[in-house]
């Protein structure tokens, strides 16, 4: 048996374990704890007391595989006064109207399709008949679906009427019934770090690093404001930016300093931001970014100032930027950061007690889970013990809840390419070589193929839940089309940054609302002025060949430039208010950059393009997953259109009552009008706005997100 080192910090443990022994299958464990618990303290973790062992399914009620396997048979079949019940198996499954696989549904067995009273209803939802939940009208169902579940003594959800920040989003709809297996990242994943707390300690091994080689370091200190997740580091001009969703830079900061959009224009005016190009832009994916571009930012000030000696760093951007990374990564694989945070986890880690359970329910519904992370084995068994194994009962432990565990993956190449596989056989690291991964094993290394070929499953049949948009989310989606869902852990703060600016917001879109209603007068006025100034010097003819005076006389003009200039210091007015205002917008959530997901006033940012682009489903945290159930069906909601707008409908539906010629021509002089004129985006309807007005801003109010939750998943 060969012994073979994980990381230099695998002797740190605190309380090393002397007993060797093979890993144990997992338990199937049935919990008795209430789906919905109170976060406690870690000093007063509850654990779960009663767990019990699945009896061993007996001979005849297995189900053999021609490649071998065995599997219980399914313990969801049952008869029902509307005919006998079972779940849809793989031979069975069929594709549903979403294009999402049916695997996993319940439906009526074959043999029951032809009985008569297969519709009628007795008591359920109080209907008679199942067609009458067509005409039922929604709160009367909303009503009689929650009566139910109380007559049956099931707690009804308490989503989204409580903690709506806690919810699960949709962007690609999502079957979870159909999928057999998940896995799972650790960090930032299974894992709740202190961000305060670890990247400081991320930063200060990194400055260690920076000040042995040369550099002048003393002062620096970690400001957590100065980055948020999603922001792009140009190497090249040594600048951080946030572009919005097309690449166009909307803010900027160099060095420390936020640049104005004078020069935000100057620097990025004629190019957008490439994130192919790598050697130039570096996209802050996770929230291991963020002591990193902390501290090049800071040193980009000290290299301004030509504090940096140049034979220690030249005078370039990017060669600094090469430092700084390079000082980061010597932290993290040297170990030392990692062996400190095992002798007290505590100071790093928040426990979630919902955890556990939502990982039981997932098992218990048939789904097998996985343990899919980049940290090594000793680091991974300190911090899964210290966050897992105090909720769980006595002799069991966080490996019991996964059907494999994967240390060491080295992802991406996990998802690219076969990789030398171990199997870690003892729980203080003794490894041996492997060819295959078994059900119940730690292994070290190996590929994605490996786990599909394990499990007998490809592609959209399984779900990856990790908090790196590239290495968890889109390598796992473009190389292996399997599902994926996104942790992001500032969700949560997002969420109610956007409820506290919701005012903010409705005040700037007024006020952006009238710039376009005073401006849209004021172009059509210096339109009617260009005409009346070229036509007036054109000798006009009229019958008899008698010459015609100008349109417009010499009054009028003076009355139309004298207009304009007055509208023009409106307008003034109008920019020195939303000004300050666009800079204040997103300030809940962060002064300098504002919000995780918008960029500039209405637009998407960098970030929430790469999440809706990669993640089918994201959230705050794991856990998140027990406010559903197992079999949730996430449908994504209806995407707003800038063209389909229902408070137009009326406008829309009287012109094309009239000919078909004059109802082309109605679109195109209503298209014209439709933003003022500016192409911006729309407003909300300015207060007290009556009669032309308001007939003018018919056109353009935003619809806002309803208040009900209806922009959150939808599940079914």
């Amino acid at each position: 048996m060969l012994r073979l080192p994980l990381c230099a910090a695998a002797c740190a443990t605190r309380n090393p374990i002397s007993v060797c022994r093979p890993p144990l299958a997992p338990r199937r464990l049935v919990a008795t704890l209430p789906t919905a618990r109170k976060a406690t303290s870690a000093g007063s973790a509850p654990r779960l007391r009663a767990f019990i062992p699945r009896a061993a399914p007996s001979e005849d009620s297995r189900t053999h595989y021609d490649d071998g396997r065995e599997s219980d048979r399914d313990e969801e079949e049952f008869d029902t006064v509307a005919g006998a019940v079972e779940v849809v198996d793989e031979d069975e499954a069929e594709i549903d109207l979403f294009g999402e696989s049916t695997r996993g549904n319940l439906h009526f067995a074959e043999e029951d399709t032809s009985r008569p009273y297969r519709r009628r209803i007795d008591d359920a939802l109080g209907l008679s008949n199942a067609e009458d939940i067509l005409s039922m009208p929604w709160e009367d169902l909303r009503s009689r679906t929650q009566s139910l579940l109380g007559e049956l003594g099931v707690p009804p959800s308490t989503y989204p009427n409580s903690q709506p920040q806690r919810a699960l989003f949709t962007n690609r709809t999502l079957n979870l019934r159909s999928i057999q297996a998940i896995g799972y990242d650790m960090d930032y994943t299974l894992i709740h770090y202190d961000v305060e707390a670890w990247e400081g300690k991320a930063y200060a091994y990194g400055r260690q690093s920076l000040r042995e080689m040369g550099c002048p370091v003393e002062g620096l200190r970690f400001d957590r404001s100065l980055v948020i997740r999603g922001l792009i580091m140009d190497t090249e001009l040594g600048n951080l930016v946030k572009a919005d969703r097309f690449g166009f830079v909307k803010r900027a900061m160099h060095g420390t300093r936020m640049l104005s959009p004078g020069e935000v224009r100057e620097s990025y005016g004629r190019e957008l931001v490439n994130l192919r190009n790598e050697g130039r832009f570096v996209f802050l994916n996770t929230l291991f970014s963020v002591s990193e571009a902390v501290l090049y930012m800071q040193m980009v000030d000290r290299l301004d100032d030509d504090a940096i000696p140049q034979q220690v760093c030249s005078n370039s951007y990017q060669q600094l930027h090469k430092m700084v990374s390079k000082a980061l990564f010597r932290a993290h694989v040297e170990g030392k950061l990692k062996a400190e945070i095992i002798q007290d986890p505590a100071a790093y880690v928040s426990r979630d007690p919902e955890m556990v359970q939502t990982l039981l329910d997932q098992r218990q519904s048939g789904k097998q889970l996985l343990l899919i992370t980049n940290s090594d084995y000793h680091y991974t068994h300190r911090m899964m013990s210290f966050a897992y194994d105090c909720f769980l009962p006595e002799g069991q432990t966080w490996r019991d809840l996964f059907d494999m565990v994967i240390v060491n993956a080295r992802k991406p190449d996990f998802f690219i390419s076969p990789m030398s596989l171990y199997e870690v056989v003892t729980e203080d690291g003794l490894m041996r070589p492997s060819y295959s991964l078994k059900r119940g094993g730690v292994y070290c290394g190996g590929s994605a193929a490996l786990v599909e070929k394990a499990l007998g499953i490809t592609g959209d049949s399984i779900l990856y839940v990790g908090d790196h948009i590239y290495t968890d989310a889109a390598l796992a989606k473009m190389k292996l089309n399997w599902r994926t869902a996104l942790v992001i852990a500032e969700l949560e703060l997002e969420i109610e940054a956007l409820a506290q600016g919701r005012q903010h917001r409705q005040q700037l879109k007024e006020l952006l609302n009238k710039k376009d209603m005073v401006g849209d007068v004021f172009n059509q006025l210096r339109l009617a002025r260009q005409r009346t100034v070229i036509e007036n010097a054109v000798v006009r003819v009229g019958p008899g060949g008698h010459k015609l005076g100008p349109l417009a006389s010499l009054d009028d003009e003076q009355d139309m430039n004298d207009t304009l200039g007055q509208l023009l210091m409106v307008l003034q007015i109008l920019d020195e208010e939303i000004g300050p205002m666009i800079e204040a917008d997103g300030m809940h959530f962060n002064k300098r950059w504002g919000y995780l997901s918008r960029a500039g006033v209405n637009d998407k940012s960098q970030l929430m393009r790469q999440i809706e682009k990669y993640a089918d489903i994201f959230t705050s945290r794991v856990s998140n997953f027990l406010r559903y159930t197992p079999f949730e069906y996430f449908r994504s909601p209806a995407q707003l259109l800038v063209h389909d707008r229902p408070s137009a409908d009326g406008l829309v539906l009287d012109s094309c009552a009239l000919t078909s010629s004059d109802c082309t021509e109605t679109g195109r002089s209503f298209g014209s009008g439709f933003g003022y004129g500016h192409g911006s985006s729309p407003g909300f309807l300015p207060k007290g706005a009556v009669g032309a007005a308001a007939a003018a801003s018919a056109a353009v109010p935003v619809e806002e997100p309803a208040a009900n939750g209806e922009e959150l998943a939808a599940p079914v």
